[in-house]
């Protein structure tokens, strides 16, 4: 708003005076942050029940006189505006003001705080506390209100429809047990474990919000519904499938309830294990082609936002250097890059029921921190190339992950630039892929001698060692070439004529990288006489490590 807009804002503002969506207060700069979190829930929630565009709160406005008298309230601009930070820190869902706007007036200053209604179906808590109004009152959050903002989404949500036909005895045991034990290691600090433990079946589904007013909804069937109870959703589909495609075909279709079996595809995707070779060091690193962290959360994340009513499964594709996963339905709130950059966390959910009973039950989280936190992250601490979102095919949503090195320059820097920047890794990762990041990127990792060449034509710079080596360590933890010790080997046969293993383990030893533990050290060695034999230089009288080498003859003439 313009300053113009601002005042005729205010003007009408104190015109109509306080209400359910307005509040007024001669704040000074002292005022607490914890009431302004409770004012913030508690407008936030009476503005989505009346329709308000908008709710306030003003500062600088005097309740008794109903006349501007102005406030010091953090007049540093930056301190004012970290407040909406705090704000969005301790409300659940994690939100915060639209706008903190300053108006100077004649009679002093004015802030005020444009609040944005809780979103439809979720009501806005503050530290855990719901809060509302009564005329001008601050008050808790009735749970008539509360069940008010919660229907509103119950028409739009496909996951929170109830099944009329569904019992509990349509539920897997097996899920409610593995339910029920995460749900106890995640809130044992706030409910005793006695307690959740005493819940019925039903009370218990009430708690993790997989039932509407007792009945069971698809949310409920999806998560923990027998294989056979399917059937009660028909005819929409609610299936994972897993297939594989190469030099090798395959492929598994999975069930309810997703709780397990989401496991159990994941179990279908071959354990195969990576390595590549830092600089200087003898020792490969290995890790895992996939992690199961990163998979399943990107396997939860096709569930939670699944367009069901398409009637499509989702599908996860094993290929040789990647997984692909894919989901009905277009990318539902902002965009990816969002997500990957931490600038957004959601505002609204395609199965709202089903994403917040996916949180309780430990599957998924509804800030969007996992996209970032654990796929993209966890892929670049395990020195892989970053995932890749694919929109462009209208109505569906595919994630790519890779299983496969790229380019191992960019895995050498990774390990060699623990502290890189966040934004740095996603540029550098770009590059690698053959992309052009942003200019102040390519700038940053120029100046670090990270990459090279032209623009278009850019590529992740090869290092001699690892930056954090000392060159003394470098030398130290380099090895000699293989050549050098055979050399050393032949030598000293030409010298005692023959050797054992504990002579050559003696000769090299201090030689050899001070990476490689002993049982490198032996296979080094034992390679090193093999080498030599397959040449036709030294030759073995017997086969065991007692074995006596000497020096081949050349045949009589």
């Amino acid at each position: 708003m313009s300053p113009e807009e601002l005042h005729v804002q205010l003007a009408s503002l104190i015109s109509v005076w306080e209400g359910e969506c307005v509040e007024f207060k001669d704040a000074n700069d002292n005022y607490s942050t914890s009431d302004i979190g409770k004012y913030f829930s508690a407008l936030a929630n009476e503005a989505n029940l009346r329709g308000c565009s908008s709710a306030w709160l003003i500062f600088g406005v005097s309740n008794k006189k109903r006349s501007i008298i102005g406030t010091d309230y953090r007049q540093d601009h930056e301190r004012l505006h970290s407040l909406k930070h705090q704000i969005a820190h301790d409300t659940d869902p994690a939100t915060s003001f639209r706008e903190i706007h300053e108006l100077t007036t004649p009679q002093g200053r004015v802030v005020l705080f444009e609040i944005p209604p809780a979103p439809r179906g979720m009501p806005i808590a503050w530290k855990g506390h719901f809060y509302a109004r009564d005329g001008e009152t601050l008050t808790a959050l009735s749970i008539t209100k509360q069940d008010e903002i919660r229907a509103q989404s119950l028409a739009d949500d496909w996951s929170a429809i109830v099944v009329r036909e569904a019992t509990l005895a349509d539920l897997d045991p097996n899920a409610l047990t593995k339910a029920r034990e995460v749900f106890m290691a995640r809130y044992r600090e706030r409910i005793p474990e006695n307690t959740i433990r005493g819940w019925h079946d039903a009370t218990f589904l009430d708690q993790v919000k997989l039932t509407v007013r007792g009945g069971i909804t698809r949310a409920c069937l999806i998560l923990l519904g027998r294989d056979t109870a399917t059937t009660l959703l028909n005819p929409y589909v609610a299936e994972l499938s897993w297939k594989l495609e190469g030099p090798e075909r395959g492929y598994e279709h999975f069930h309810p309830p997703f709780l397990l079996s989401s496991s159990l595809l994941y179990q279908r995707i071959r354990p195969l294990r990576l390595s590549f070779l830092p600089h200087g060091q003898l020792i490969p690193i290995e890790i895992s082609k996939y992690d199961q962290r990163i998979v399943l959360e990107a396997l939860h994340n096709c569930i939670a936002h699944q367009d069901y009513a398409r009637c499509e499964r989702v599908l996860v594709i094993e290929r040789v250097g990647e997984l692909e996963f894919q989901n009905a339905g277009d990318f539902y709130d902002g965009s990816p890059d969002d997500y990957v950059r931490g600038t957004r966390s959601p505002r609204r959910y395609r199965n709202r029921l089903l994403a917040e009973a996916m949180v309780r039950l430990g599957m998924i989280d509804t800030m969007g921190f996992g996209i970032r936190e654990i796929m993209w992250k966890g892929q670049a601490s395990r020195y892989l190339p970053l995932p890749d979102f694919d929109l462009t095919e209208t109505g569906h949503v595919k994630l790519r992950i890779q299983g496969r090195f790229i380019d191992e320059n960019y895995s050498r820097t990774l390990l060699a630039h623990a502290d890189l920047p966040w934004s740095e890794i996603l540029a550098l990762d770009l590059v690698q892929k053959g992309s052009v990041p942003d200019d102040d990127s390519i700038h940053a990792l120029r100046a670090k001698g990270l990459i090279e060449g032209r623009r278009p034509a850019l590529h992740v710079a090869a290092s001699i060692a690892a930056a954090t080596e000392t060159e003394a360590e470098y030398i130290r933890h380099r090895s000699f070439d293989d050549r050098y010790f055979c050399d050393l080997i032949v030598e000293y046969l030409k010298k005692f004529h023959e050797g054992r293993r504990a002579d050559f383990e003696r000769l090299l030893d201090g030689k050899l990288s001070d990476l490689l533990n002993e049982k490198q050290r032996s296979k080094k060695i034992h390679n090193l006489l093999q080498r030599l034999r397959r040449q036709g230089a030294i030759e073995p009288a017997g086969k065991t490590k007692s074995a006596v080498w000497k020096l081949r003859l050349p045949p009589l003439a």
